[in-house]
């Protein structure tokens, strides 16, 4: 897909190449019908997609500084980008200011933003009218004879300055933006001058972000229809020929062109596409400093040849090459100083260790190795070999290697001689992964600078004299070795790392190449290599195995690594079980560790050699399992069918053995259940880097990845960056250790300075609240999901975000992938998706039968795809009792279910049948008492009776039972529990509930929060009931405050007969406490309560469940059934799956509320 920017060469050497007319610049006409074209369709979804949310999330903090704001746009068109901001921060503009040189434009800008009709005026606090000026926006000299803007404005200050469509015709664009940065605000926080930009990086001479963004999948659709395109193409050209008959014959030439270089798509056979993608970057008044930081710190001297190619088309602000420790602790005071990122380069093989407009840290001076005996002033290393290998952050793996083995030992570090320490701190995939793990795995120890202080840190085993002068241990020294060890690019600037080693193998390597003649006999070879080759190795074998396409035909290669310390040579190879199936090797090979690199079948076996430099790469990865499997094997081939190029590839590297055998949680790196990392690789020569070509390989990586990942158990961290499309990839990339290495980022990274490394999830401010929006097809589950979502972004006391997703659209696309079925359709046409909804469920079904944590891993990726919104709205549910079944896996979150009901009438004219009108009884939201829950068999949080049209009464239900969890005094609450680390043993951080009580107004706000939150009715219940200790306190306060009987449920004895009793079993903390707690009787007097009365349960906390579950078999013993009887706590621990097995022992039918959520013990 040509871009729209290779169309304007196009044109204008088509121009150049037809006539020698003059040129003429177009109309005022002619500019707007040309961007009225560009921005409709698929183009507007650029500024849905990208522009508006970005635009969002930059302003949001800057507007909440200020009680009002003062705007100048550059350049708006016909309508202010600010006016399609959420409307909290639309009323704070007060003042403003645009340069529109466009008369059309202007006019149009000055009656949208004066709007007197009825609907809200885009910006509704305007003090006075907008200040629309018709002239563009110029340079201003303090010369005489320089140009200006004509006007006063240039002496005006304001907050924010936005070049809103890209800055055609500005050269040279720093300086506009240094013009523009002239214009702030000089107040102690500072304005922003944010940048729009269409189709490729913006060059701006040392300028330094504080923010960047990029969309590279940006596209337009331009009808294609003669008329259209002879408004589009000089548009995007930027002049018309001044002869008239000239022009038409230019016109005709440009319509070739454009249908020449757009692409069509079944989707849009009607429609010509290009790529236009966009880049945002914002600069505050710290975006002219670089030259305080270049004085102090060396620069890299000419250009830095890095590997990757990606990052060679980054036009960085600087490259500094720091060559003592002091001088990257300067660098991160001053990226700390003035607000902005840093990039780190390495190897030089990850796409954005080189980023525009931000300065890189360029390692390579630290690139010594040194070897030492383990034990010495390092502690215990757990190290083989008796040796420790301490490697700067500037070597390079082939470095390490060659080192090692002359030392007779090695470290199992990655495949490519070329890679750094990005690799090994990333994960580092190698030959002697299945026998010693990981390289990560293998690092006992590290120094870095912290980007949160700047200090010099140590963390773990370093030997004495590898220490810097002034290191210090960070206080949670541990949390940062585990987050190195997986996840280590993002946490601070590594200058050298310690790794245990091994002793050092010879290898011996053998090759088979089968061709393959179709798709059936692919299938079934993988099959083969998979079950009777990759299974039954040794581990100190590895296979990998390539797919390719090569003279015309696929093919299958696959590489066998055997390694031993024990033989010298292999003058005699073993059989394999390679041998017993495709027969005898092409060739074998007895090599050391340096050597090895050279093995490698994409260097020298497939397409003459990828090894020469004559090509460019792009890679992705991701981990599979059972890749012989039809419905794994049939997606590895017919991604390699689709090829954008010949040299592309799939190379299947084998894991298992060592990498499984630590558990997920041990370390950072959480993808530990794979058989093979599938490495999707991109490959196009050299000399087309940064055209088509390059662009098509890797639409073709991201295309397979995404094809891939729902089979996927994970993806691999170390290649992912900054890009959006690196966002899915990078939700599986840690395993269940994402929400650790939030909360470790937002505590090690505070201010982002490290913001182009692997992305992690942003750790919300606030806890999350997580609503499961569950019921009956029909019942209008999406649309009410979509009413609350506007509640809670309107609730003007907290700037919150929300947003609502469907869990069914990852099924959705995993059905159209394997049946052929409109994706599309299948989200968005209700009628397509009845249609196909039986073969949907069958589906569904079968994948969770051979996927048997399909529906966590659905919940999940929802949960992790959403972790920049306050409040995530989840339809599509198919689990029973959600809350019970999944709240473990999101426990510092609270997790609700609201079931949508409605009649079968109302449903049956939603699906568009016969019967009855649009119109029945009023909408009922009601508690979980005298609702039809006869389906179910177990009790939702809430139910939403939704027979009517309209959405008064779904914003009715969200203000009177929604809102209030995020009312600020469930935080004052939570505020009073105090946490007591390694109580009441090590490894156990208590929460004190009964604290509480004893903070001054403590005990009165607990029970005046359990009286309001309570969703049934006061006036029907009978009686509090409590055990203690924990429940007497509050359970006492809520009943004489609701005026209903207190129940005391006390230890045997101690209470006077006639009693019933059962034996409950000891507390999580009293079990925690001592190791002798044991079963206990528990009673209450016999007929204090009626039979049959209403009975509400109160304790201070839900965690195993052991406790009210004995409570609620008393209560039945004493003939109140669970039918009778609601629990509120003061709070839960979901990590505990109290509410699972209150589900198990029969319970399931029972409201139960909790006031706070923790996610610890």
């Amino acid at each position: 897909m040509a871009t729209l920017d290779s169309l304007k060469q196009a044109l204008r050497q088509k121009a150049k190449a037809t006539a020698s007319s003059p040129q003429q610049q177009l109309s005022d006409t002619q500019y707007s019908a040309g961007f009225d074209i560009l921005v409709r369709g698929l183009g507007w979804m650029t500024y849905q997609g990208f522009i508006i949310p970005q635009l969002s999330q930059l302003l949001a903090p800057l507007f909440n500084s200020r009680i009002q704001i003062s705007a100048l746009e550059i350049g708006p068109g016909p309508k202010s980008l600010l006016g399609y901001l959420p409307g909290r921060l639309r009323r704070k503009v007060r003042k403003y200011t645009a340069f529109e040189p466009n008369g059309l434009f202007a006019t149009r800008l000055e009656e949208w933003l004066c709007s007197t009709s009825e609907t809200e005026s885009p910006l509704p606090c305007l003090e006075n009218p907008p200040n629309i000026h018709q002239i563009p926006f110029v340079l201003q000299y303090n010369t005489g004879s320089g140009t200006s803007t004509g006007t006063r404005d240039n002496d005006e200050k304001y907050d924010i300055i936005l070049f809103c469509h890209s800055m055609y015709g500005m050269k040279p664009k720093h300086r506009f933006i240094e013009r523009a940065l002239e214009m702030l605000f000089e107040r102690p926080q500072g304005g922003m001058v944010a940048v729009f930009h269409r189709d490729g990086a913006l060059h701006l001479d040392g300028l330094v972000c504080h923010r960047t963004a990029s969309f590279p999948t940006g596209v337009v659709s331009v009808a294609n229809d003669d008329e259209v395109l002879d408004c589009f193409a000089p548009f995007v050209a930027g002049f018309i020929m001044q002869d008239v008959d000239v022009d038409k014959a230019i016109r005709v030439g440009w319509r070739k062109v454009c249908r020449a270089l757009g692409r069509r798509e079944k989707a849009h056979l009607d429609q010509l596409l290009f790529s236009s993608p966009n880049v945002m970057a914002a600069f505050t008044q710290h975006a002219t400093t670089l030259p305080e930081l270049t004085a102090q710190v060396p620069l890299v001297k000419g250009d830095k040849a890095v590997k990757n190619r990606e990052a060679r088309l980054h036009r960085s602000a600087s490259i500094i090459r720091p060559t003592e420790v002091q001088h990257v602790q300067q660098c991160v005071r001053w990226a700390l100083k003035h607000g902005v990122g840093l990039a780190v380069v390495g190897g030089g093989h990850s796409g954005h260790c080189l980023w525009p407009n931000v300065v890189s840290v360029d390692m390579g001076a630290f690139d010594q190795v040194h070897i030492l005996t383990a034990g010495k002033d390092g502690g215990d290393s757990g190290s083989d070999s008796g040796y420790l290998v301490v490697a700067e952050a500037g070597c390079k793996t082939g470095d390490i290697v060659r080192k090692t083995m002359a030392a007779g030992v090695t470290v199992p570090l990655g495949a490519r001689p070329s890679v750094g320490a990005g690799l090994w701190l990333q994960g580092g995939i190698g030959h002697l992964a299945r026998l010693h793990g990981l390289a990560c795995d293998a690092i006992v120890g590290a120094v870095m600078v912290s980007v949160g202080s700047s200090q010099v840190l140590c963390v773990g085993c370093v030997p004495s004299q590898h220490r810097p002068a002034g290191t210090v241990r960070p206080e949670n020294e541990s949390d940062l070795l585990w987050a190195m060890k997986g996840a280590g690019t993002n946490f601070g600037i590594v200058v050298s790392v310690t790794f245990k080693s091994y002793a050092a193998p010879t290898y011996l390597t053998r090759n088979w190449v089968v061709p393959l003649n179709d798709n059936l006999e692919a299938r079934l070879r993988l099959s083969d290599f998979d079950k009777l080759v990759a299974r039954k190795l040794h581990r100190n074998c590895s296979a990998d195995a390539y797919l390719y396409w090569d003279a015309g035909q696929l093919h299958l290669g696959v590489t066998m690594f055997e390694s031993s310390t024990t033989r010298l040579t292999f003058a005699t190879p073993a059989p394999t079980p390679v041998g017993a199936i495709w027969g005898l090797e092409d060739d074998f090979k007895a090599v050391d560790g340096v050597s090895l690199f050279e093995t490698e079948m994409y260097v020298s076996g497939m397409h003459g050699g990828h090894g020469g430099g004559k090509t460019s790469s792009f890679k992705r990865c991701l981990f599979l399992k059972r890749i012989g499997e039809a419905n794994v094997a049939d997606r590895l081939v017919a991604a390699v069918e689709t090829r954008p190029s010949p040299f592309c590839y799939l190379h299947l590297l084998q894991g298992g053995g060592a990498v499984g055998d630590v558990a997920a949680d041990a370390t950072a790196f959480g993808c530990r259940d794979w058989d093979f990392a599938c490495v999707i690789t991109g490959v196009w020569p050299r000399d087309q880097d940064g055209t088509e070509a390059a662009r098509s390989a890797v639409r073709w990586v991201y295309n397979v990845a995404g094809d891939l990942l729902s089979l996927s158990s994970g993806a691999y961290g170390a290649d992912l960056g900054p890009d959006p499309r690196d966002a899915a990839l990078a939700a599986k990339a840690f395993g269940p250790n994402r929400p650790r290495l939030a909360r470790l980022k937002h505590s090690l990274d505070p201010d982002n300075v490290l913001a182009y490394a692997c992305p992690l999830p942003k750790a919300p401010i606030a806890q999350k609240l997580i609503i499961l929006v569950t019921g009956e097809s029909c019942a209008g589950k999406d649309y009410c999901a979509d009413v609350w979502v506007s509640v809670f972004i309107r609730c003007t006391h907290k700037s919150l975000t929300a947003r609502a997703v469907s869990i069914s659209d990852a099924i959705k696309r995993e059905y159209a992938a394997a049946t052929g079925a409109d994706l599309s359709r299948l989200l968005w046409d209700r009628a397509y998706k009845e249609q196909h909804r039986p073969a949907l469920t069958t589906f569904f079904q079968g994948q969770a039968r051979q996927r048997p944590r399909l529906p966590e891993e659905h919940f999940l990726n929802v949960v992790y795809g959403a972790v920049d919104v306050d409040v995530l709205l989840i339809t599509g549910m198919r689990d029973e009792a959600p809350v019970a079944a999944l709240w473990h896996l999101v426990p510092d979150s609270r997790l609700l279910e609201v079931h949508v009901q409605a009649s079968e009438q109302t449903r049956r004219i939603r699906r568009g049948c016969h019967g009855g009108d649009g119109d029945g009884d009023d909408n009922k939201y009601s508690n979980n008492r005298g609702s039809n829950l006869t389906a179910l068999d177990y009790r939702p949080s809430l139910i939403f009776d939704n027979d009517t049209t309209g959405n008064e009464a779904a914003k009715r239900f969200a203000e009177h039972y929604l809102l209030p969890f995020i009312h600020e005094d469930l935080q004052r609450l939570a505020n009073m529990v105090r946490q007591l680390p390694d109580f009441p043993r090590p490894g156990i951080e208590f929460h004190h509930m009964l604290g509480i009580s004893q903070q001054p107004g403590g005990l009165a706000l607990c029970t005046s929060l359990l009286q309001t939150h309570f969703t049934g009715n006061w006036a029907k219940v009978d009686a509090v009931a409590c055990c203690e200790v924990g429940g007497f306190v509050y359970a006492s306060a809520l009943a004489s405050r609701v005026d209903v009987p207190l129940v005391l449920i006390r230890e045997a004895g101690k209470l006077p007969p006639p009693t019933v009793s059962v034996i409950k079993p000891p507390s999580y903390i009293s079990s925690l406490a001592s190791n002798n707690s044991k079963e206990k009787r528990i009673e209450m007097e016999r007929d204090v309560v009626p039979r049959g009365a209403s009975v509400v349960v109160v304790d201070d906390v839900l965690s195993t469940g052991e406790t009210l579950c004995a409570v609620l078999q008393l209560l039945d013993e004493a003939g109140i059934g669970a039918e009778d009887v609601n629990i509120m706590v003061v709070a839960e621990f979901p990590v505990h799956r109290g509410r699972d097995l209150l589900r198990q022992r029969g319970f399931s039918r029972i409201n139960i509320q909790s006031l706070l959520v923790f996610g610890g013990a």
